[in-house]
């Protein structure tokens, strides 16, 4: 047994993934295995550059990162590159890769790390699920080797990509369906939650007075990232979702959980993709299948993000 959480990061880098990610390798609670990548924030493509150029601002060549799905279960590829720029993480300029994409895709490579640890693995899906519904619909052994799933995604009140639904849920309905259908536990960390997790200035200036260039170029993202909230939702200061996935692994007690019978919506004209959260147990027949982020402390989830960025940046 690791001291370590092993952990699988499903992704679609994007700048609040680019933190997630920072966060991840910067905990020493967390043993990352394995990044996968998938169409959402931008194309599966360019998901799968901004993925190994993160790792290496970060000097993290070990990790082995596999490209996933261009598209959802349907085909269908709907991109949020409105919010992140049309590379999926415009702003300061990047390193060039140092390390290879790997040979095998994604559901491969998860299938592989979670078979070969030696104690379950915690899968984090910060983008469209696809990937991970892959896994369970063509390998149902997994489950076995899979501690829980937690995404972010979907929210208990309105959404963000329609009025009612938030980008992730709505991009790929039917593999979040697959995944809270699963019987495995599901962890949802919805923007409820995450619209709790802003980078305000304060939070900024603490990222770019640092000496190094990731938190520098941390900085940068969320100048990126802010204007566009700013200007797609008028909001003061971004929220940073996916790094709250990482945090609740990190530290338990950074965040609080309803249990809640959850469904997403297939077919709905107007609400497609929207997560429908039984916060009151309304639907009696339905036993509660997902834990349901509530309320997050914003000082402590900062402080935890601050100082592993700013652990990564100064590595040897």
């Amino acid at each position: 047994m690791t001291s370590a959480r092993p952990l699988v990061i499903d992704c679609d880098p994007g700048h609040d993934d680019a933190v997630a990610l920072l966060l991840a390798v910067g905990s020493p609670q967390i043993d990352l295995r394995a990044v996968t990548t998938t169409f959402g924030n931008c194309s599966v493509d360019d998901a799968t550059r901004n993925a190994v150029q993160i790792l290496t601002l970060a000097g993290v060549t070990d990790v082995p990162v596999a490209r996933g799905a261009a598209g959802a279960l349907d085909g269908v590829s709907t991109l949020g590159n409105y919010v992140h720029g049309a590379s999926g993480l415009d702003g300061p300029a990047m390193p060039d890769p140092a390390f290879e994409v790997a040979q095998e895709g994604a559901v491969e490579l998860l299938r592989r790390v979670i078979e070969s640890s030696d104690e379950p693995v915690t899968v984090a899906a910060t983008g469209p699920i696809t990937n991970v519904a892959q896994l369970l619909l063509d390998h149902a052994q997994v489950k076995d080797g899979i501690a829980e799933i937690i995404f972010m995604g979907g929210s208990t009140e309105r959404g963000n990509h329609t009025p009612t639904a938030e980008f992730n849920t709505f991009a790929d309905p039917e593999a979040l369906d697959v995944v809270l259908r699963s019987g495995l536990p599901v962890r949802m960390v919805g923007l409820n939650l995450t619209h709790q997790a802003l980078a305000t200035p304060e939070v900024v200036r603490r990222m770019a007075a640092m000496d190094h260039t990731v938190g520098q170029t941390s900085a940068a993202w969320m100048g990126f990232f802010g204007d566009s909230y700013n200007k797609v939702w008028e909001f003061d200061a971004p929220p940073v979702h996916d790094p709250c996935t990482i945090a609740a692994l990190i530290d338990p007690d950074v965040i609080s959980w309803r249990e809640a019978f959850v469904a997403v919506e297939l077919d709905g004209r107007w609400t497609r993709g929207t997560t429908v959260v039984d916060l009151h147990h309304r639907y009696a027949e339905e036993r509660p299948n997902c834990q349901v982020a509530m309320t997050l402390d914003a000082g402590r989830y900062w402080d935890l993000v601050i100082e592993a960025i700013d652990r990564v940046g100064r590595r040897p």
